[in-house]
């Protein structure tokens, strides 16, 4: 029992951490793109039935995401992200033998909803215990989804070309995924030190107001809902779109697994990066170039201009949401933060909600793959200027202490 009682090093905390993105955020959430279209054949579903499971997952995300951040503030953050983890490999093990359209859909809510009581108290849980390097440490955990894409990139696509019910086996080895990274929650992860009480807090002269009062937080909410709606639409269509391009399922397999790859290592730096120059800049800098990447198969579908939107989303995807969620804390009390994530994270619910639903039927309609991600980048232009109008709000970068 004392084992578990000590707080176990850093990079043992932050790897549980990046674990726990692979389960809750990629498996759960970002894999849907590349299980999509065996899975849509294995079942009969048109474009827009496959966007509503798409919106069910992200329902089941916006319902419970506020109640996840109560639940964990009153029974630790631990406990949240186990609870999580539970409810997504649940939907897992019920993906994998399911054959009708409807029970998908309840399966696809219930992710959602373990995503919503895993992902956001994970990221407060740790940006709480290593405060003076949050962004590093949520670029670092965020690192996870450049190796979730990798795996499933390099998983997915020959499961699936298999025929049959390849796609079947894919959610099974998410749902054995699963239970590895719970045995890994329970051995080394910790609740941070109670965070600064209410109280304290005024005593020391620290703002109270209502988060949904601070105008940066707003302002970084509606830049994350911006990520929510164009970053869904991609890691849902962009695959089938590089598919009905004539691009071969492996080439695009591969190359999701090359953004996977840089994704590793592209989040740790971002969060560096972002620490240094400001949480806004890094923000602005990581948008823009997706704006970039997303243009780039709208301009030219080709398999070279999918291989350029891949490399560079792997640049840039852990820089978007190192940064948003670093900086959604950088204007708040130390004991407000997890509230400011989950407020922030409503708007990228919200996104995720409304992108799927819009983005099926308009493919459906004379395959508008097209159309869909240049209606993307038209958001993708709002959410930089919204970054950079965010600076006036940012603090200035401070040296940051070498040690914990």
């Amino acid at each position: 029992m004392r084992f578990l009682d000590r707080r176990p090093p850093f990079f043992l905390m932050v790897s549980t951490g990046a674990a726990c993105i692979v389960v809750l955020l990629v498996f759960a959430r970002l894999s849907y793109g590349l299980v999509l279209p065996a899975m849509r054949e294995g079942l009969q579903l048109s474009y827009g039935q496959a966007a509503n499971l798409s919106t069910a997952n992200a329902l089941g995300y916006l319902l419970l995401v506020m109640v996840a951040g109560v639940f964990a503030a009153r029974f630790g953050g631990k406990t949240s992200v186990l609870l999580g983890l539970v409810l997504v490999i649940a939907g897992f093990l019920g993906l994998s033998q399911t054959t009708r359209y409807g029970m998908a859909l309840v399966l696809m809510v219930l992710l959602g909803m373990g995503t919503a009581f895993g992902y956001t108290p994970l990221i407060s849980l740790l940006a709480n215990t290593y405060p003076h390097r949050r962004g590093a440490v949520i670029g670092f955990v965020n690192s996870g989804v450049g190796i979730g894409m990798l795996l499933i990139g390099a998983l997915a696509p020959p499961l699936t070309e298999a025929g049959g019910d390849g796609w079947r086996q894919v959610w099974l080895l998410f749902a054995g995924g699963g239970v590895l990274v719970t045995v890994l929650v329970t051995l080394f992860l910790r609740n941070p030190p109670r965070p600064l009480a209410a109280d304290t807090a005024a005593a020391l002269g620290e703002p109270d107001a209502p988060i949904f009062r601070n105008p940066h937080v707003v302002i970084v909410g509606l830049v994350y809902g911006v990520l929510g709606l164009t970053f869904i639409v991609q890691s849902t269509f962009m695959y089938s779109y590089a598919l009905a391009a004539d691009t071969p399922a492996r080439t695009a397999g591969h190359l999701v697994s090359a953004m996977g790859m840089l994704s590793v290592f592209a989040g740790p730096a971002w969060g560096w990066l972002s620490d240094r120059l400001g949480y806004a800049n890094g923000l602005m800098l990581s948008m823009g170039l997706s704006l970039l990447a997303t243009l780039i198969p709208v301009l030219h579908p080709a398999t070279w201009a999918f291989g350029a939107h891949f490399l560079l989303m792997g640049l840039c995807a852990a820089g978007m949401f190192s940064t948003v969620l670093a900086a959604s804390t950088e204007t708040v009390p130390a004991h407000r933060a997890p509230v400011a994530v989950s407020f922030v994270t409503l708007f990228y619910a919200v996104g995720q909600l409304l992108g799927p639903a819009l983005a099926g039927p308009l493919i459906e309609w004379r395959d508008g793959f097209r159309l869909v991600f240049a209606l993307s980048c038209v958001a993708m232009v709002i959410g930089v200027l919204l970054s950079a109008y965010s600076r006036r709000h940012q603090r200035a970068p401070v040296p940051l202490p070498c040690a914990d």
